[in-house]
């Protein structure tokens, strides 16, 4: 820093083009060094040069027998991760939805055929009785699947038990009216 010069041609004997104390290092904040402010990282910068783990290996290259010894608990093996989180461990986190009974997706999907053919919806409506048992005993997944296969195939029973008494009452009504001209007609 220097000291503006004396006004007109007047002259001071302390005023010098010189400061009168070096300036002050800007890296030492009261004698101590500054750390450093890290900079903004670039994301397209190369990663630190790591071995590769999968490089092949001389097999006759001299081995240190003393080397593993040298490692410490604190420091990776070279070419292994360091340690990180720990693997989780069961019962934490959500939990795992039960096994779904395979009876019961069969008997649903029969049920549900059995839009198009009715024969297999009494099998569905079967079949999910069973596996409605078989999920009391064993504790599996699917109870509301062999319920909507039993409500479904015995819709569908219904329907179809309705149809075929529909269509039997048809055929006995037109018998029943029907002319026997074959036998009362002249020739």
């Amino acid at each position: 820093m220097t000291n503006p010069p004396p006004p007109g041609n007047w002259s001071d004997p302390t005023w010098s083009a010189q400061p009168s104390s070096p300036a002050p290092d800007p890296t030492l904040v009261a004698g101590q060094p500054v750390p450093a402010q890290p900079g903004p990282v670039d994301p397209y910068a190369p990663a630190p040069y790591a071995p590769d783990p999968y490089a092949p290996v001389d097999p006759y290259a001299p081995v240190d027998p003393y080397a593993g010894a040298k490692q410490s608990a604190a420091q990776p093996m070279p070419g292994y991760a360091p340690p990180g989180y720990p693997p989780q461990y069961p019962g934490y986190g959500y939990p795992q939805p039960p096994k779904t009974n395979g009876m019961a997706i069969a008997a649903f999907v029969l049920a549900l055929i059995g839009f198009t053919s009715c024969i297999t919806a009494p099998i569905g409506a079967i079949l999910g009785h069973v596996a409605q048992k078989q999920i009391r005993l064993s504790g599996e997944g699917g109870a509301g699947m062999a319920k909507a296969a039993i409500i479904v195939g015995w819709i569908l029973t219904g329907f179809l038990v309705l149809v075929i008494a529909i269509y039997a009452a048809a055929i006995i009504y037109a018998i029943a009216t029907s002319d026997n001209s074959s036998s009362s007609s002249s020739y």
